[in-house]
């Protein structure tokens, strides 16, 4: 097919934290040189920000760097944090754990609670005023390859296709984008991520990563409820010991407060339904309590890196490197990792700056790991390394009494000498339906619960009804014959957008995929049992349309 072709230095996939950072720090590195560069970022959603979803407590540090005059500039940081409280939650109980039992990583003292999809709309609005071309509604459907194998970027996904894959009357070619050096920032568990480690064999070396699934809803509440800064965390039900997860609660400027769950993605039983576990929290004597007489605005969920560092692919490979969440910079424990991708951004930046213009027979960014392992970064990341799987290992409250021990030595400035290794993806944590309980679901109450459809309509989404289906079968007996048979069809409760039913068709069931609900949080192309469900890119601007997320 002849595609019209753009040339850059340097393009950049996806419009995040890490994604702008790393577009500003090139162009602050240009204009300190006196030299030209040119740097596009595509971002597949209708908008910068449009598919960001974070809780989000932000920790400036790294937007300190990068733009020391953020407060003059008007960044969207204006709710400080004034208060953390860490609970445990029974039915029908709730304990405050005293704040000098926490170790003191876990304090948010300096931290702001924020809209991470504003923060990007801000840094974007910073990164065009320094001349950098971004593109949203274009989606990165696979890599440019050259003859040595090496990426040389990417190709931008068709529009105007119809459901068969054919050219509609208002179809238009993707474009070839080419550049020197491509970053990848596409957040958790992108698809062009899993091609180009598909592609370079770059996860030979480390652990499975590992996954959550969260959620997060706004709501406005009275003001007698609300106080602006208070940071809350908890874990403990609805979820058992040996379902992980917790919720948090922040409250924004403005009466908002942002209520959100978060299971980890390694559960075995396949009836667990972890939107049905959020919904169940907010029902709760605490939740009720705050939530009374409040409005619930939007809703919206994403999957999170939680591996840690070994559990990241190789950072680099002929012609790019990944970013942010795109290698997995999450610090599980603190429950942020916005710091990390922004920094991660900057450092991949100033090694693609320096490389350009050099000969490289393997175009392989090798200041950008080293520099990474010197940095705050890496400590920040070393230093909680085996929580994750002290937690999947020994559950819930094992994994959390060893997990602050640990944490507690690291601030006492004793590391222990080993890194705990994950032993299964988390795809692979399934154990067939007959040898686990059934849980049952209290129906939504429509004041603090809800079902699927009536959240998704807060979630903006917008699909081309007569596109092609970017979830895709390996094998289109495999619902029916393994998952339905032997799972219970887990892919109905795992996506927290109702894309997954059984059906019956002339008496007999099948999977019925209703692409138009998801909201691009990338959970089935991790849960499912048999790695059967491959998430695609749909048409660019696709998906949700989040505002204040």
């Amino acid at each position: 097919m002849q595609r019209d072709v753009m040339h850059y230095d340097i393009l950049i996939i996806g419009a995040g934290p890490a994604g702008l950072a790393a577009a500003i720090r090139l162009k602050q590195l240009a204009l300190d040189g006196g030299s030209e560069l040119s740097v596009c970022v595509l971002e597949k959603g209708a908008a910068v920000g449009a598919h960001i979803l974070s809780g989000a407590v932000f920790d400036p540090i790294a937007l300190q760097e990068l733009l020391p005059d953020w407060r003059a500039l008007g960044a969207p940081l204006n709710t400080p944090v004034t208060q953390d409280q860490f609970s445990l939650f029974g039915k029908t109980w709730a304990w405050k754990i005293p704040h000098w039992l926490l170790p003191p990583l876990m304090n948010n003292a300096g931290n702001y609670i924020i809209s991470l999809g504003a923060l990007c709309q801000w840094l974007g609005e910073r990164a065009e005023a320094l001349g950098v071309e971004i593109y949203a509604g274009f989606a990165a459907q696979q890599g440019l390859y050259n003859e040595q194998q090496q990426l040389v970027g990417v190709i931008t996904g068709d529009m105007g296709r119809d459901a068969k894959g054919e050219p509609g009357p208002q179809f238009t070619a993707g474009i070839e984008i080419r550049a020197e050096y491509t970053l990848i920032a596409e957040g958790a568990r992108g698809s062009l991520t899993r091609e180009l480690e598909q592609h370079f064999d770059l996860r030979k070396n480390d652990s499975p990563q590992k996954y959550g699934l969260g959620f997060k809803e706004v709501w406005r509440i009275p003001a007698t409820q609300h106080k602006a800064g208070l940071v809350q965390h908890s874990l403990g039900w609805p979820l058992n010991a040996d379902a992980g997860g917790g919720s948090f609660v922040y409250h924004d400027a403005d009466h908002l407060v942002s209520v959100g769950f978060v299971v980890h993605l390694d559960y075995a039983n396949p009836h667990l339904s972890p939107f049905d576990e959020f919904q169940r929290f907010k029902t709760h004597a605490t939740m009720q309590a705050l939530l009374k007489g409040g409005k619930r605005l939007s809703y919206g969920a994403r999957a999170i890196n939680e591996g840690g560092l070994q559990a990241w692919p190789e950072l680099i490979f002929p012609g790019g490197a990944f970013i942010g969440c795109s290698a997995g910079m999450v610090n599980v424990p603190r429950i942020k990792g916005s710091h990390n991708a922004m920094k991660s951004g900057m450092l991949a930046a100033e090694s693609a700056f320096a490389a350009l213009g050099q000969q490289s027979e393997h175009k392989l960014l090798h200041d950008y790991p080293r520099t990474l392992r010197a940095s705050w970064l890496w400590q920040d990341l070393y230093a909680v390394r085996n929580i994750k799987p002290m937690l999947s290992k020994f559950g819930t409250w094992g994994g959390m009494l060893l997990g602050g021990i640990e944490m507690w030595l690291i601030a006492a400035k004793i590391h222990l000498p080993w890194t705990m290794r994950h032993q299964l993806a988390d795809h692979a944590c399934l154990r067939p339906a007959k040898d686990m309980p059934k849980i049952n679901y209290p129906k939504p109450d429509g004041v603090y619960s809800f079902d699927k459809l009536n959240s998704i309509s807060l979630s903006s989404i917008a699909h081309e009804a007569n596109q092609p289906c970017h979830l895709q079968l390996l094998d289109v007996t495999v619902p029916v014959r393994i998952n339905l048979a032997i799972y219970d069809a887990p892919e109905q409760r795992y996506c927290p957008a109702g894309v997954y039913e059984i059906v019956q068709i002339s008496g007999a069931p099948a999977l019925q995929i209703n692409a138009q609900n998801c909201i691009h949080c990338k959970t089935c192309d991790i849960k499912d049992v048999t790695q059967n469900i491959v998430w695609v890119p749909p048409e660019g601007g696709s998906g949700p349309a989040y505002n204040g997320m």
